[in-house]
């Protein structure tokens, strides 16, 4: 998967695509990715995708009630955003030999060719 840990997304697909300001102008929902599930391909990004969970009183949680928490969304619906353009960008990925002679991976934006892993 080439989406990792605190990368900044865009949505790009689902309910939950657009964000309209005071003006009316539809803008992508954008946020960070909070944790990877790389079994399931999905990956859960803060402010996106709230759902209301049901929680019984715990020591936590005194009283119970209604919770608002993010829930994970496939990684297919989310695309990462270019560190020149800040735009949705497909991803390549290209090997790299440092300076040990040892490979190393780094993804590249494809539509400036800017790097993304620093």
């Amino acid at each position: 998967m080439y989406i990792k840990t605190g990368d900044t997304v865009a949505i790009i697909a689902g309910s939950d695509q657009f964000v309209t300001d005071k003006k009316g102008n539809k803008t992508r929902k954008t946020g960070k990715v909070i944790k990877v599930y790389t079994k399931t391909n999905r990956v859960l990004v803060e402010g996106v995708n709230i759902v209301k969970k049901h929680q019984r009183p715990s020591q936590a949680n005194e009283k119970g009630g209604i919770v608002e928490v993010e829930a994970a969304i496939h990684a297919s619906n989310v695309a990462l955003i270019d560190p020149k353009t800040n735009q949705p960008t497909r991803v390549k990925i290209l090997t790299e030999i440092d300076d040990k002679g040892k490979k190393k991976k780094i993804r590249v934006a494809t539509k400036s060719g800017e790097r993304i892993d620093k």
